[in-house]
């Protein structure tokens, strides 16, 4: 039998169309297997961090339930910001899209690949403020998650 969690995973944009490439992730994460995206927070403009001047980003959290190990959903993440145009080539750079898996049930999770909660959480109030809301919205809404992926 497989184990279910519920992750919190950020979204992030700051090149392009930065709803398009939300919308596209969240549809992404939707459509694999292993992954159920139960909620997810309206998106919010925020300063870019590290201190490189860059466009704002747009952002926002999913809340997800998935039976994918936490490295497994991290990959995932990754190959996800892939087809959407992402390049790593620089910390703190501009970016098409950035996956972040923020929290993984309440595993505690320190190696070089992952971190778990994720570290950057305390320096990103927004993060925690997000992950509040999609803890306390009702079923009803959840129900509708896999429409709103789509139509974003």
């Amino acid at each position: 039998m497989m184990h279910e969690a519920i992750a919190f995973i950020a979204l992030g944009s700051n090149l392009g169309d930065r709803a398009a490439w939300l919308a596209s992730a969240c549809a992404a994460l939707h459509a694999s297997h292993g992954v159920r995206v139960e909620a997810v927070t309206a998106a919010e403009e925020t300063r870019p961090l590290g201190g490189m001047n860059q466009p704002a980003y747009l952002n926002q959290m999913a809340r997800v339930r998935t039976v994918l190990p936490p490295a497994d959903l991290l990959a995932l993440c990754h190959v996800i910001e892939r087809a959407n145009g992402r390049e790593r080539r620089e910390r703190w750079a501009p970016r098409t899209l950035d996956l972040d898996v923020v929290r993984y049930g309440d595993l505690l999770c320190d190696t070089p690949v992952l971190q778990l909660p994720h570290p950057g959480l305390r320096d990103r109030l927004f993060w925690a403020r997000e992950m509040a809301e999609l803890e306390h919205r009702g079923r009803s809404e959840e129900r509708r998650v896999g429409k709103e992926c789509r139509s974003r």
